[in-house]
């Protein structure tokens, strides 16, 4: 048995593997510790499944004006450096100091620490400790190959790609060095030179966790990058329940169209009635019933009826098997559990890694081309979706993706590459 730490930051996408992996670790008979540096209180009450500790800290704790403001800031670059740099230095950057404290806590207290990749808190204080550190990838957006790049076509070839990855590795460490190499300073360590790979990637191990049916492994990925699939259990405290009607709306007509921008869903009130309006007036000029999740219909002036029901939240494992598609804002977390649920996407990206992942839909022929958050309107999203609906090769293709990947299971895989490489699993 090993005491295994885990630490990560930012939204319900970036929280869930890790709980998933952590009921997993300690189903398996390990001691386990999940801090989560959460953006609000809307995890403040998470809890393991199996009894595994779960400390939530919100050292920015952001009001519902501060939490609007800093999404818009980073979804009006169009530049994705200019982007990641506003995203770490509103949202991290603060943060930062208590994150470190955390990730000190944490590694005095494990035999071995993960971490979500761009936690380098976490990695330094590993390094300090001599604590063995393994980094978590939720997307292989960060991981250089010669096969492929997440911006570029494939018929580049390998020396356009590799060259391109250069140019990239230069780009993201003039961005994120200044704050890793900062803190590095302030406890004496030496510089890295290049933060994508001597920081968002470990030299021990890293678990890469998408499904190989939406991202194959490369062959020239090194030996210490582990393609474990999916990170995902039921865990009901953090999926919660079926909405009250649902039910009965699923069974008074055809099968609807799920629709979420998930942790992109504006709370101020103004910006939330222009995404509602949006989305029933797209779904009304396709011709499709919707359930669209959002936090205040009832104060943006929307009420359900018999062709949309709008929810505040529903648990995506038991309700996107029963819709005919999904629009949403391409997570990594909810692009795998559309494509589990066997049912077509539209997605609408806020920010580049979201378009990433529109693009591995596109290509396994389950999604359509992405549309930019931007300038999307009702028009374009219901032509979108009036496509997705109507070529049932879509529907058959989303089908055999969700078979294939139900042979997957991303936590016992991790767990078991964990306990061979740290520690032997409890009874």
């Amino acid at each position: 048995m090993a005491r295994i730490g885990l630490l990560t930051w930012g939204s319900h996408g970036d929280i869930r593997p890790f709980l998933a992996l952590t009921d997993g670790l300690q189903a398996a008979g390990h001691e386990v510790h999940l801090v989560v540096i959460a953006l609000d209180e809307t995890h403040a009450g998470l809890q393991s499944s199996q009894g595994a500790r779960v400390t939530v800290l919100t050292p920015l704790s952001l009001t519902p004006e501060q939490a609007r403001a800093y999404g818009e800031a980073a979804y009006r670059e169009r530049n994705p450096l200019r982007q990641l740099d506003a995203i770490l230095r509103l949202c991290f950057a603060p943060a930062q100091g208590a994150i470190f404290e955390a990730a000190r806590q944490l590694c005095a207290a494990s035999d071995v620490v993960l971490g979500h990749y761009v936690m380098h808190p976490l990695q330094i204080a590993a390094a300090l400790s001599a604590t063995p550190y393994v980094g978590v990838q939720l997307s292989p957006v960060g991981i250089p190959s010669a096969y492929a790049h997440p911006s570029a076509p494939a018929w580049l070839g390998r020396f356009g790609h590799r060259l391109l990855w250069r140019l990239t590795r230069l780009a993201v460490h003039r961005v994120v060095a200044p704050y890793v190499n900062g803190l590095r300073r302030e406890v004496g360590l030496p510089p890295v030179r290049d933060v994508l790979r001597e920081v968002w990637l470990s030299p021990t191990l890293n678990l890469v966790a998408v499904s190989p049916q939406l991202c194959p492994r490369p062959p020239d990925w090194p030996a210490h990058l582990e393609v474990c699939g999916f990170l995902d259990m039921p865990n009901q405290g953090l999926e919660g329940t079926m909405p009250p009607g649902v039910e009965d709306f699923l069974a008074a007509g055809e099968a609807p169209v799920y629709m979420t921008l998930g942790s992109w869903m504006p709370r101020e009130i103004e910006a939330q009635t222009r995404v509602l309006a949006l989305l029933t007036e797209a779904a009304a000029r396709a011709g499709c019933r919707a359930i669209i999740q959002c936090h205040d219909a009832a104060l943006c002036g929307y009420a359900s009826d018999a062709q949309r029901l709008f929810v505040p939240t529903a648990p995506h494992q038991r309700i996107f098997p029963r819709c005919r598609a999904v629009v949403h804002h391409g997570g990594a977390g909810t692009t795998q559990s559309a494509t589990q649920a066997g049912v077509p996407s539209v997605v609408i990206a806020h920010i580049s890694e979201q378009r990433f992942w529109a693009s591995a839909l596109r290509r396994l022929g389950v999604g359509h081309r992405a549309l930019d958050r931007r300038n999307v309107t009702p028009r374009r999203l219901a032509a979108a979706l009036r496509r997705v609906l109507a070529d049932p090769q879509r529907a058959v293709r989303a089908r055999e993706a969700a078979l294939a990947m139900r042979s997957e299971d991303g936590v016992a895989t991790a767990v078991r590459i964990l306990t061979s490489r740290f520690g032997r699993s409890g009874p």
